[in-house]
């Protein structure tokens, strides 16, 4: 279930208004900007300053006014689900300045999935408007895609024959012991960007380059990376098995480093 709030802007005033009559993502126009996380231990959370950022470029592209960042953290700070250890927050923001928190009980992916790894599957004839801003249009056509596509737990989008990243994540691929990501074309991804500045203290050369589809037979391992997932190995591509089919080293390594890192860079909203 998803519950919806209207960030208020009105000084000594609780900064979220329930709205009821809201109840699916359907409901919102779908020309907002958007970003979504997770929360760590009730009321912390890992590179809110990155979403607020990415937020605050995508707004200054389009020409919108400017996000009322205190406010917002102001919001964030106060957002809760009773009984909810952790939840998905997601806000929303439109042109007129009009802000929308979705709060969703968090339920992390199933620890089978970090051990043995997903399946996923290239997607045609559907992409991003502009990969620099994460704007809610692309969240109805994925939606309606998964729809008809049903069964598969990342589908990933590609540009000709070129793996950019997936519906919901970011890609990489490893071969020869080095990492490939897509260089551009891609979403500013905040668990990305942790991924890639993890890289040289483990001594992982680094490739910004998309991976091929002709070459997916050749990569020794295969992750995706979101920010209520970390990072998770892929070990199937279009029913094809990554390699042997299992998780190897490297994505092994990636994700001890980054579950290392989580444990310290935490914080409130309102640090």
């Amino acid at each position: 279930m998803i519950t919806f709030y209207e960030v208020e802007e009105q000084a000594g005033r609780r900064p979220l208004r329930p709205l009821p009559a809201i109840t699916t993502f359907d409901d919102l126009p779908p020309d907002s900007i958007y970003s979504s996380f997770r929360t760590f231990n009730g009321n912390t959370f890992l590179y809110l300053e990155e979403h607020l950022a990415r937020a605050r470029r995508s707004a200054a592209r389009l020409g919108w006014q400017p996000l009322n960042e205190p406010i917002l953290r102001r919001a964030i700070h106060a957002a809760r689900l009773p009984d909810e250890p952790d939840v998905r927050i997601r806000f929303d923001f439109w042109a007129d300045g009009r802000v929308l928190l979705a709060l969703i009980p968090f339920t992390p992916p199933p620890a089978a999935f970090y051990r043995d790894g997903v399946q996923v599957q290239t997607a045609q004839g559907i992409g991003r408007r502009d990969p620099l801003d994460k704007t809610a249009d692309f969240v109805q056509a994925r939606t309606h895609y998964r729809q008809t596509h049903k069964n598969v737990y990342e589908f990933l989008l590609i540009d000709e024959d070129a793996i950019l990243e997936g519906f919901t994540s970011n890609f990489y691929g490893v071969r020869n012991g080095v990492l490939y990501s897509a260089g551009e074309g891609v979403l500013e991804g905040i668990t990305r960007r942790i991924i890639l500045e993890l890289l040289p203290a483990l001594n992982i050369p680094l490739m910004l380059e998309t991976v091929k589809t002709a070459g997916l037979p050749a990569l020794d391992e295969a992750a995706m990376s979101s920010s209520s997932r970390g990072l998770l190995p892929i070990t199937m591509i279009n029913g094809r098995p990554v390699a042997d089919g299992r998780p190897g080293p490297i994505i092994h390594k990636l994700m001890r480093a980054y579950d290392e890192f989580v444990g310290g860079a935490v914080k409130t909203a309102l640090e």
